[in-house]
């Protein structure tokens, strides 16, 4: 094995050993990439490496450990199966890393081509109502469902570190339960102990956020609305439940900023307020688990939620793929045993 030193963030793509010199037009242009696009543009491994390490590094190659730009790539003289593509090391002092595009991130240690976590990724991104792993299986080819599946998890895990500015404006919260029907109870079979909560929080005109509640009292909605919702924010729009009066003065909402509409009288629309908004994304939700995955885990429901609500608020995104591809590329693996691990405190 031979190394020379070179300082990645200097040169040019062209000039780059290894790794093809290539970046697609899409990505360029920050237009919207569907399945065919990615097909033409990202169809060997070889576009795929260098279209991640753009989107990883848009400013140089850097190491995962210490952020050293000071980095080596190392070339291969001899032909080897182990062969590892793309390998750096870094030349920070105290380092002497090596890592690859694919190290500290979703990919690590992955055996599925590049080619196939990009089509999946789309997939995913694209699918209104959700895609199942047993259909992500079939489309790719996998050879396991369980691979299929803690692929489309660790996609989802991604999902789940989007940054969330604080909603602001006109917003309208709600709550739903999700769950079968557990027949011969009568109305005990939608009773809070056999299903799982989720409160919803949409800002009109702008995002959604969806949250695996453990109940609804006026303190645990309390703890959503500071999280998620601007002190300045003009209305929050309720349903009649008698938890939010208390969560909102909890949470410093006061006065004419909460309103509610009586959905108990029959009453949906009252003027401008409305809880539409949110029941809406709640419906598109329950038809993707009616429709899609058919059965979900409870200790799951969260990484459901987190795939509906980011791929909502970036539907109209030009760049919805290259930010994807982005955000995998930043995030921390995920074993399969702390997948399938039992929770401290399930619900």
């Amino acid at each position: 094995m031979a190394t020379s030193e070179l300082h990645v963030h200097k040169y040019p793509m062209a000039t780059r050993s290894g790794i093809l010199a290539f970046l697609p037009t899409y990505a360029q242009k920050g237009s919207i990439m569907n399945l065919i696009d990615i097909a033409q543009e990202l169809g060997t491994e070889a576009e795929c490496f260098a279209f991640l390490e753009k989107m990883r590094w848009p400013d140089g190659v850097e190491c995962p450990v210490c952020g050293c730009n000071r980095i080596s790539r190392i070339e291969r003289r001899t032909e080897s199966k182990n062969v590892r593509k793309n390998l750096y090391q870094c030349l920070g002092a105290g380092c002497r890393q090596q890592f690859s595009v694919t190290s500290g991130t979703i990919f690590h240690d992955s055996r599925i081509p590049l080619t196939k976590w990009f089509m999946a990724a789309s997939l995913v991104m694209d699918a209104k109502k959700g895609m199942s792993a047993k259909q992500l299986q079939r489309h790719l080819g996998l050879r396991s469902y369980q691979t299929a599946w803690h692929m489309v998890h660790r996609i989802r895990e991604a999902m789940g570190t989007a940054e969330k500015p604080l909603l602001d404006g006109t917003v309208s919260m709600d709550e739903t339960l999700i769950g079968g029907h557990v027949q011969g109870l009568g109305n005990a079979g939608h009773s809070y102990r056999i299903k799982e909560v989720v409160v919803g929080i949409k800002q009109r005109d702008g995002e959604l956020r969806f949250f695996h509640a453990e109940d609804v009292k006026s303190g645990t909605l309390a703890k959503y609305i500071r999280e998620n919702i601007s002190r300045t924010v003009d209305v929050v729009m309720t349903d009649e439940s008698a938890s939010y009066p208390k969560a909102m003065i909890e949470a410093g909402i006061h006065g004419t900023k909460h309103r509610t509409v009586n959905h108990s009288k029959g009453v949906y629309v009252d003027g401008d307020v409305t809880t539409n908004g949110v029941e809406s994304a709640f419906s598109l939700f329950k038809r993707g688990i009616i429709g899609n995955f058919h059965r979900i885990s409870a200790k799951h429901l969260h990484r459901y939620l987190t795939e509906f609500e980011y791929r909502f608020n970036r539907r109209n995104a030009q760049n919805r793929f290259q930010e994807m591809i982005k955000r995998i590329g930043r995030t921390a693996p995920l074993p399969y045993r702390e997948l399938v691990a039992e929770p401290e405190i399930p619900f």
